[in-house]
């Protein structure tokens, strides 16, 4: 065990102070279920980006990336820099949408667009797809995480970090609602990122790795160190940045980072007070999670190779681990036995806070589902606000169990990252479109989700014991979005649209641009707001965004001349952005 007397202190003040918000919001988070998953709709944009950010923050997080650094370089990151594009999509077309919608949960919004027995089959499918068998998939990678860094710094085994993460995390949810969520993640963010810089300096300041200087300069650490793959090697320089930013944002769906928005984004949007702060709860998660979080979290995987150089490194240094989880994303939590006591404890404390903020978030989210899409819609309709809320409280108690139990099958994040990636390649562009399309209908997304489930499995489990020849995970996303595309639109044009009375009623409601209802539906108003503005607002904030992404990185490997480039292209875009906003259009 790394921790001492001093390191425990540090957690347990951690402990109480999460505990005591947990309480103070448990009586109105049992008010009802508005209360319970939506905090009575009346969240600020500050509060709400600011959760988003810690629940994206989770303890597999800075595995993956440490990961991504040792195998691929800090390019290798692209994989997921790509989906701020579609966050920021998200953020300027589809967020006052979400809002304006009403709808309770994202998966309720099927019902809302879609009309008859498959539209009602797609919302109680996906609440339990997504609720559980896709939210324990995530949950049982963050836990996995949870076990790697328990078994570094505690000593503990996988079932004793499973069995005491999982039981307080579930409590704490059960009992504090959303309310207790969004307000404990602004303290676990700030944790998290002090532990997070803490982790860093202390990672340079090993001998192996000499500071930053060193690590610039070090031979085994230098053709890492590029934030553009090297295309001349056009496969690899294919699989990391070309396939991520041409296709993977738009076909892809992953939490997070959903095409048009959903799973907990959907549910803090719809948290928010209004279509602005909806808006600007997820501006402000896009720039925290991609241009000010990475780079301690690439510091330490890049220090780590000077330190670990292969896996048996690793292992030599922690004989008494598991031989089952020793990868290269074990490499994170190994990295911060350097730290000093005091400190030590509160990154272990920051770890534990991504860990309950990415979970508690999870549970929460997946819960509403069960409860609101599956039981009160199928099951049990007219019960009081009471009994919803103890279901929603029980289903809790099993998505943990559940996902814990997978977590002790699983070796590594990467594994579960590009299953999610597959799961959902080419189901992407039906989430984009079915705002502002009226032909889309249920039977697209039906088609579009059972292709591409099925194309995922085929990989694992056919593909090579018939004899065809391994593929790599991008040539295998190129291929189910594809056939899922085609399948999805061939099936659209097949079946029936959806009856016009819906289609008139969600248009009214919603009042997405009026170009591609036109059509089918009266169009008259439209939405407010300049499709132009748009556009630019989507292009200027992902300008901003990389921008600034790549003047720190400059900055850091003491490259003066293009950090002051990129910082002055990032503060122009962002210049720019703020006087677009105004024409963005809000009801």
């Amino acid at each position: 065990m790394q921790l001492n007397g001093l390191d425990w202190l540090v957690l347990a003040a951690y402990g109480a102070m999460a505990l005591s918000v947990g309480l103070w919001f448990a009586r109105r988070a049992g008010a009802g279920t508005d209360e319970f998953f939506l905090a009575g709709r009346n969240l600020p944009w500050w509060l709400l980006g600011t959760s988003m950010v810690a629940t994206t923050f989770s303890t597999d997080t800075p595995n993956l990336v440490a990961d991504l650094v040792r195998n691929g370089g800090v390019s290798g990151n692209w994989v997921w820099w790509a989906f701020l594009i579609t966050a920021m999509c998200t953020t300027f077309f589809y967020a006052k949408l979400w809002r304006r919608s009403g709808v309770f949960t994202d998966v309720g919004f099927y019902e809302l667009r879609y009309s008859g027995r498959p539209a009602s089959f797609l919302r109680g499918f996906r609440a339990l797809y997504l609720g559980v068998f896709f939210n324990v998939v995530i949950m049982a990678t963050v836990t996995l995480a949870a076990i790697k860094i328990a078994g570094v710094l505690l000593g503990a085994d996988k079932y004793t970090t499973v069995l005491v993460a999982g039981t307080v995390a579930a409590l704490y949810s059960a009992t504090s609602g959303l309310w207790g969520v969004v307000v404990t993640d602004l303290l676990l963010f700030a944790i998290a990122m002090t532990g997070a810089v803490a982790a860093a300096y202390y990672a340079l300041s090993q001998p192996a790795v000499g500071g930053l200087a060193g690590l610039v300069t070090h031979p085994g650490i230098a053709p890492n160190l590029s934030m553009l793959p090297d295309f001349s090697d056009w496969r690899t320089a294919a699989m990391v940045f070309v396939i991520p930013i041409a296709v993977q944002w738009w076909a892809s769906w992953y939490p997070g980072a959903e095409p048009g928005g959903g799973g907990y984004t959907a549910q803090r949007m719809l948290a928010a007070r209004d279509e602005r702060d909806a808006m600007r709860a997820t501006l402000w998660f896009n720039i925290a999670h991609y241009a000010l979080r990475p780079w301690p979290w690439i510091l330490v995987g890049l220090a780590s190779i000077a330190v670990y150089p292969t896996l048996e490194s690793i292992g030599a240094a922690f004989p008494n681990l598991d031989p089952s989880i020793i990868g290269h994303d074990l490499a994170y939590p190994a990295m911060l036995v350097f730290l000093p006591h005091g400190l030590l404890g509160l990154v272990v404390a920051s770890l534990a806070a991504a860990y309950m903020s990415t979970i508690s978030t999870h549970l929460n989210w997946g819960s509403s589902y069960i409860v609101d899409d599956f039981y009160r819609r199928f099951v049990a309709r007219d019960r009081d606000e009471a009994h919803y809320v103890r279901v929603g409280r029980v289903s809790t108690g099993v998505l943990i169990a559940l996902s814990a139990t997978l977590a002790l099958f699983l070796d590594s994040a990467k594994q579960a990252f590009e299953l999610i990636l597959l799961l959902h390649a080419g189901s992407g562009l039906i989430f984009l479109l079915r705002w502002f399309w009226w032909r889309v209908n249920a039977w697209s997304e039906i088609s579009g989700m059972a292709v591409s489930a099925a194309v995922a499995l085929w990989f694992p489990l056919v593909h090579e014991r018939v004899g065809l020849p391994a593929l790599d995970p991008a040539v295998r996303l190129l291929l189910g979005v594809g056939v899922t595309t085609a399948v999805w639109l061939l099936v659209t044009f097949l079946t029936r649209p959806t009856e016009t009375g819906t289609l008139q009623a969600f248009y009214d409601r919603i009042r997405p641009f009026p170009r591609g209802w036109r059509k089918a539906v009266n169009t008259r108003p439209g939405t407010p707001g300049s499709l132009a503005a748009g556009v630019a607002a989507w292009g200027l904030g992902c300008a901003t965004v990389y921008a600034a992404l790549f003047a720190t990185g400059m900055a850091l490997y003491g490259q003066t001349v293009e950090a002051i480039g990129f910082g002055l292209v990032a503060v122009a875009a962002g210049v720019g952005l703020f006087r677009t906003l105004p024409r963005i259009g809000f009801d």
